[in-house]
């Protein structure tokens, strides 16, 4: 999608205030407080933690709307509920379409308008609720406001840092000071972000679902590779095993324990969420381990004082995987082909060692991140949970490994890093046209509502 130039309003006045700088010319300043004086305006916190205990919660009622449903602007997730009684009881604390909720803790300051279909409920502590007049200024114009204008961000942001965790408060909201233009215009610019941003969030779900595309035929590459090899002519046997069928009659298939020489489990102490200095030691996430690749970015600093557990250091070589995550993606592995000094396993990964006469660690690492290879671990991991499941060691040991000689192993997996690597380049590509599609739709949208930009003749 190519940029559009949008012309700027005919005139502009300066908004008397310093860091707002010029606003149209027909536009207003005013603290949102201003919009609130009036008997269908309110703000409100949701109840204190004490009135909404877990122990309170149901399995069917009135639903309890929290952080999660703002910030994935999903208000149909969930499954907490309170009683009648309860309801009852908190019923200011309920919220309705047209109402705006504002996230209260840690990731403050995000919102959204409840929409038409909601499922009638109250909003937990962690929400901020506001309920606008129906006159002078559009929920959806000032939900964008304070989502998108960094004008505003930066009001709440100053004013609602504590010294341990950022939050806010109604005094922080009602404070906060707003440019904004008549509502017939609030109302014209909403129809065009409308439209506009549909067309973005269409051309973002078309490079989204190339991607899903992209990372099938990876696994079809893969999965072709490892399990028939190179050559398509290559006399076949049957495997022995019903799900593996057949295999090149060279080929072995045995349990992963006659090829493990020894596994390891890491250590987790307490961290500090940052990245640490190329001088300090670190421990290592779950998320370092992606599908097939080792990200050392994802890591926390060991604290100072803390002496670091050298055992774990993570070294050039090392084949890893993951121990606890959903069905979907537990036991992902990776061979680590490069990492910083001083980082360590955690204790959600395990370090496996391979014998290495008979097993490539890079080809069990393709083996395992195969269709058939994820089959047999998504088989386990299913029958224990349907969300955050664990491996254990036995179930590693007793999972099949398909082997052709090793200098076809390696072979093997020369040409899947170059494939791989041509498909990883594409979807990087695709990845970061998307991100540019993020950031112009976030750019268009903070213009449009802050006025520098008049897109007044664009919608009929």
């Amino acid at each position: 999608m190519t940029t559009r130039r949008f012309n700027r309003y005919p005139a502009y006045k300066d908004s008397g205030v310093e860091w707002l700088g010029e606003i149209p010319a027909h536009w207003e300043v005013y603290a949102l407080r201003r919009k609130l004086f009036h008997e269908a305006g309110s703000i409100k916190i949701g109840p204190f933690g004490s009135a909404l205990k877990l122990e309170f919660m149901t399995q069917e009622g009135f639903k309890v709307y929290g952080q999660e449903h703002v910030i994935a602007r999903d208000f149909g997730r969930g499954s907490k509920y309170i009683d009648q009684a309860k309801f009852a009881e908190l019923a200011a604390c309920q919220i309705q379409p047209r109402d705006i909720v504002v996230t209260m803790m840690g990731s403050s300051g995000r919102c959204a308008v409840v929409p038409d279909d909601i499922e009638r409920g109250i909003m937990d502590s962690h929400l901020l609720r506001i309920r606008l007049p129906d006159t002078e200024l559009d929920p959806r114009f000032l939900a964008l406001l304070i989502d998108e204008a960094d004008y505003v961000r930066d009001q709440i942001g100053a004013a609602g840092k504590g010294a341990i965790m950022h939050g806010l408060n109604s005094s922080i909201i009602k404070s906060v000071l707003l440019a904004a233009p008549p509502t017939t215009e609030q109302v014209r610019i909403l129809a065009f972000l409308d439209r506009e941003t549909a067309r973005i969030d269409a051309l973002v779900a078309k490079k989204e679902r190339l991607i899903e595309v992209l990372q099938e035929q990876r696994t079809a590459l893969i999965t072709r590779a490892v399990t028939k090899g190179l050559d398509p002519t290559v006399p076949l046997k049957d495997s022995g095993v019903e799900w593996l069928g057949e295999i090149p009659a060279h080929w072995e298939v045995m349990a992963a324990g006659r090829l493990i020489e020894g596994i390891e489990q890491g250590w987790s102490p307490v961290a500090e969420d940052r990245q640490a200095d190329p001088d300090e030691w670190a421990v290592i996430k779950l998320s370092a381990v992606s599908k097939g690749a080792f990200r050392e970015g994802e890591h926390k600093a060991l604290p100072l004082g803390l002496a670091p557990d050298t055992r774990y250091e993570i070294r050039e070589g090392d084949f890893l995987m993951t121990r606890a995550n959903t069905p979907e993606l537990v036991a992902d592995v990776c061979v680590v082909r490069d990492s910083r000094r001083r980082l360590m396993l955690c204790d959600l990964v395990y370090r496996l060692h391979w014998r290495s006469s008979r097993a490539s660690t890079e080809f069990v690492a393709y083996w395992f991140l195969s269709g058939i290879g994820r089959h047999q671990i998504e088989v386990d991991a299913r029958g224990a949970s349907q969300s955050m499941v664990k491996v254990s060691q036995g179930l590693i040991r007793a999972w099949a490994v398909m082997l052709p000689p090793i200098a076809e192993q390696r072979a093997i997996t020369a040409f899947l890093d170059r494939q791989t690597t041509r498909i990883d380049a594409l979807v990087a590509k695709v990845r970061d046209a998307i991100e540019r599609l993020k950031e112009l739709r976030t750019a268009l949208i903070s213009a449009a509502v802050t006025g520098k930009i008049d897109v007044r003749g664009e919608v009929a």
